[in-house]
């Protein structure tokens, strides 16, 4: 792909964004281009480096705020007609419930996966804290002598500390993933209002 194609496919891919950015962003890549083919690299090449139209797109739509999207989308609108206003309004006690509803179960969907996440790291911690309990009462069984008592201690200890380093990486990898899984879910609402060819 040379870089005219590049462009021309970058600016179909983003039509939905305010005017300013856009040319910022065409002529960012454009510069981009341009620089390493001064530095000795064909047009292929250079394009090939940046990366394929799809990933510059979701890099520039995690960095546009959806703020401006949105503020973009609806300040472009072309006016509706009477027919459709009044079907809105006449409508307006069925769709809006309905969109709400829907709005409302996606984001308890949502909240409840951060609450199962955050809960894991809660129980994480509660055995990290039992296997420090469990050196407590290894301290405490030593000094008392009593053989059952230090290997029970020993045990604890062993069991809960495995445990909590084992459940760390799992709830790591669910915060991880989860927080790129948002990312997308941001750029793909960002892309709807940019709505792409």
């Amino acid at each position: 792909m040379n870089k005219q194609e590049f462009l021309n496919e970058l600016k179909s891919k983003l039509t939905g964004l305010p005017q300013a950015d856009l040319e910022e962003r065409l002529s960012f890549y454009e510069e981009m281009i341009d620089d390493r083919i001064e530095d000795g690299k064909t047009e292929e090449e250079a394009v090939s480096e940046i990366g394929s139209v799809d990933e510059v797109v979701k890099t520039i739509m995690s960095e546009i705020p959806l703020s401006r999207l949105v503020k973009e989308k609806t300040s472009n609108r072309k006016k509706m007609s009477v027919p459709v206003i009044i079907l809105l309004v006449l409508g307006f006690p069925v769709w809006f419930p309905i969109l709400v509803s829907i709005i409302c179960v996606f984001f308890s969907l949502y909240l409840t996966v951060w609450i199962l996440i955050l809960s894991m790291w809660i129980v994480d911690l509660s055995f990290a804290i039992s296997s420090i309990a469990g050196i407590v009462a290894l301290v405490f069984a030593i000094v008392q002598g009593s053989f059952p008592m230090i290997m029970l201690s020993i045990g604890t200890m062993l069991v809960m500390g495995g445990l909590a380093v084992l459940l760390f990486f799992a709830c790591k990898a669910a915060t991880v993933g989860f927080a790129k899984a948002t990312g997308r879910m941001m750029v793909g609402i960002k892309t709807m209002f940019v709505g792409q060819k």
